[in-house]
C-alpha cells in the first residue's frame, strides 16, 4: 500500500500532471492532421525526456501516445480525412454524423469511447498482464496469418451490399502494396524500371490519397456548378453521450475494447486491425446494420473504443516482456530504456512502483486527453463553417505538405494524387474505398507472415493449420464469408421478389378474363 500511495503522489505531482498535459497536446495536434503520426509525436518529445525524472518523462510519453490515437478521430469526423490510419473506420459513420449537423456530439462519443477502451484495456492488463503477454508472445507467423485473413474476411461486411465490389476494391489494395521491393528477397517488383518506385507505396500516403483527393475534388466540383452546400454550425457547445446512449452500447464498448486488447497484445498487428474488426462485429450484432455508414452512432463507438483498447493491449507485451508491437511502443521503450527501467517479468518484484506509476499515469493520460478534447470541441467543430471549397484547398494544400513530409520524397506527393484521382472514379463506379485501404493494412503484413511460416516449414503448407489459434481464425474466416455470401443471395432473392409482386394483381386479372 505505501508503494502504491508513492507512485500516487508521484504520478499526481504539477510535474507529472504538466508532463502529462504537453504530450497530450502534442500528440493531439500530430494526430489530427493527416500525414503525421503519433510517432512522429513521440520520436519529437522523447528528446525532452532525457532531463526528466523517470515519472514525468514516462507521463509525457503516455499523454503524447495516448493523445495521438485520440487525435485521429477529430480530422476523421469533420473533414472525413482520418488523421492517422486507425481512425480510417470512424471516418465511415463519424463524418457522415458531422455532415448531418452532429460533429459535436461525434467527437463527444468518440472521445468517450476513446477513454472508456482505453480504461476497460487498463483493467485487462491490470488484472492479466503476465498471461496475455506469454499468450500474445506465442503467436507465430502461422497464426498471425491466419489472424490478418480473418481481418480480411471483414471486407465483406464493408463492401456496401455488394460482395464482388467489395473484393474489387480489397485485390486494389493488395495490388497497391506490392509495388516497390520485396520485403524479404528485396526484388523490384511493379517497378516498370523507374528507381523512384523502389519506395513503394506508404500507407499513409495511399491514405490521405483514398479519402482527402475524392472529397477535396468532389467539393471543388461542387462550388464550380453552383450546389456548394453551406453548413451552419450555430451555437456549437460540448455534447456529452447521454447515459442511457452509454448504456445502450455497453455490449459494443465491451466487445470493441475486447478485440482492441487482443489485437493490440498481438506483436506486428495494431490499432487499423483492431478498429475495422470491430467495426464488422458491432455491424453484424447490430438490429439495423442497414444504418452503418450512414451516421450510426455505434460506428463510431465500435472503432473507437477498439483503437484506443490497442494502447493497453499493445501495453502488456511491452511491460510484461519487454517486446513492443509497433513503432509506438517501440519509441516508448526506448525511453523507459533510457532511463534505466528494463521492461520484462523482473521489473514487476524489483520496481513495482514504476509499475504502478504507469498505471496510475495512464488514466491520467486519459482523463487529461478526455478534457482537452470535450472542452475543444467548440474550437474544433469552428471548422465547418469555412466555406467547403475554401475548406478543400486548406485540406489539400495540408495533404501535399503531410504526404511530402512522411518520407520528404515528391514521388509520395505524386502518388496521393494518383491514388486519389482513382478513388474518386471508383466512388464514382460506386465501388468502397475502405476495403483498398484494408488490403493495404493487411496486406504487408499477411505477406511477411506468411512467407515466414512456409520459410519455417520449408514449404509444408500444413503449418498454417497445426495450431489450435490458426485453425479457429480460418473457421471463423470461413463462416464469416460463408455467412456474407449467403446474406447477399437472400437479398437478392428479395429484390427480385419485389420486383415481381406489381405484376402478380395484373397477371391474375388477365387469368380471370
Amino acid at each position: 500500500m505505501d508503494i502504491f500511495l508513492h507512485a500516487l503522489a508521484e504520478s499526481l505531482s504539477w510535474q507529472s500532471v504538466a508532463a502529462t498535459f504537453f504530450g497530450a497536446i502534442v500528440g493531439l495536434v500530430f494526430g489530427a492532421i493527416p500525414g503525421l503520426t503519433y510517432s512522429m509525436a513521440l520520436a519529437m518529445v522523447l528528446p525532452i525526456t532525457f532531463t526528466m525524472s523517470n515519472t514525468p518523462a514516462i507521463a509525457m510519453l503516455l499523454g503524447t501516445y495516448i493523445g495521438g490515437m485520440t487525435g485521429g478521430a477529430v480530422s476523421a469526423i469533420l473533414i472525413g480525412v482520418p488523421g492517422t490510419p486507425s481512425a480510417a473506420a470512424t471516418v465511415l459513420d463519424g463524418e457522415k454524423m458531422a455532415r448531418q449537423g452532429k460533429a459535436s456530439i461525434a467527437i463527444g462519443i468518440a472521445t468517450i469511447s476513446g477513454c472508456i477502451g482505453g480504461v476497460l484495456s487498463l483493467m485487462v492488463m491490470l488484472v492479466s498482464v503476465d498471461a496475455l503477454a506469454r499468450v500474445a508472445i506465442s503467436f507465430g507467423p502461422a497464426e498471425i496469418t491466419a489472424l490478418v485473413v480473418f481481418g480480411l474476411s471483414t471486407i465483406c461486411g464493408l463492401s456496401g451490399g455488394s460482395l464482388v465490389k467489395g473484393l474489387i476494391g480489397g485485390v486494389i489494395g493488395l495490388m497497391l502494396m506490392n509495388i516497390g521491393q520485396d520485403p524479404i528477397d528485396a526484388v523490384p517488383r511493379f517497378t516498370f524500371g523507374f528507381t523512384t518506385m523502389l519506395q513503394g507505396v506508404d500507407l499513409l500516403v495511399a491514405m490521405i490519397g483514398l479519402f482527402a483527393v475524392p472529397h477535396v475534388v468532389s467539393v471543388l466540383a461542387t462550388y464550380w456548378r453552383g450546389k456548394e452546400l453551406h453548413i451552419q454550425t450555430g451555437d456549437v457547445r460540448t455534447e456529452m453521450p447521454s447515459f442511457r446512449l452509454l448504456i445502450s452500447q455497453k455490449w459494443n464498448f465491451l466487445r470493441s475494447a475486447a478485440i482492441g486488447t487482443i489485437v493490440g497484445a498481438i506483436p506486428g498487428t495494431g490499432g487499423p486491425i483492431a478498429a475495422f474488426l470491430a467495426y464488422d462485429q458491432a455491424k453484424r450484432w447490430s438490429k439495423t446494420p442497414e444504418t452503418f455508414g450512414k451516421g450510426e452512432v455505434a460506428g463510431v463507438v465500435a472503432p473507437e473504443a477498439s483503437n484506443h483498447a490497442v494502447t493497453g493491449g499493445a501495453m502488456i507485451p511491452l511491460i510484461g516482456l519487454g517486446i513492443p508491437g509497433d513503432p509506438a511502443t517501440a519509441i516508448i521503450l526506448g525511453g523507459l530504456l533510457i532511463h534505466g527501467i528494463q521492461p520484462g517479468p523482473l521489473l514487476f518484484m524489483e520496481k513495482p512502483d514504476v509499475i504502478s506509476s504507469i498505471y496510475i499515469l495512464f488514466v491520467l493520460a486519459y482523463a487529461i486527453t478526455t478534457l482537452i478534447q470535450l472542452f475543444g470541441v467548440r474550437v474544433f467543430v469552428k471548422a465547418l463553417s469555412i466555406p467547403p471549397h475554401l475548406m478543400a484547398i486548406g485540406i489539400l494544400v495540408m495533404c501535399v505538405i503531410g504526404s511530402f513530409a512522411i518520407r520528404n520524397s515528391l514521388f509520395d506527393v505524386g502518388v496521393m494524387c494518383i491514388v486519389g484521382f482513382i478513388a474518386y472514379w471508383l466512388i464514382k463506379a460506386q465501388i468502397p474505398v475502405t476495403p483498398i485501404l484494408l488490403g493495404l493494412v493487411l496486406g504487408p503484413t499477411l505477406e511477411r507472415e506468411s512467407r515466414t511460416a512456409l520459410i519455417m516449414s520449408e514449404g509444408d503448407m500444413s503449418i498454417f493449420v497445426t495450431s489450435g489459434p490458426a485453425l479457429a481464425f480460418w473457421v471463423l474466416a470461413v463462416v464469416i464469408v460463408a455467412g456474407q455470401f449467403i446474406a447477399s443471395m437472400r437479398e437478392r432473392k428479395a429484390a427480385r421478389t419485389a420486383l415481381a409482386k406489381p405484376n402478380e394483381p395484373a397477371a391474375i386479372q388477365e387469368t380471370t378474363a
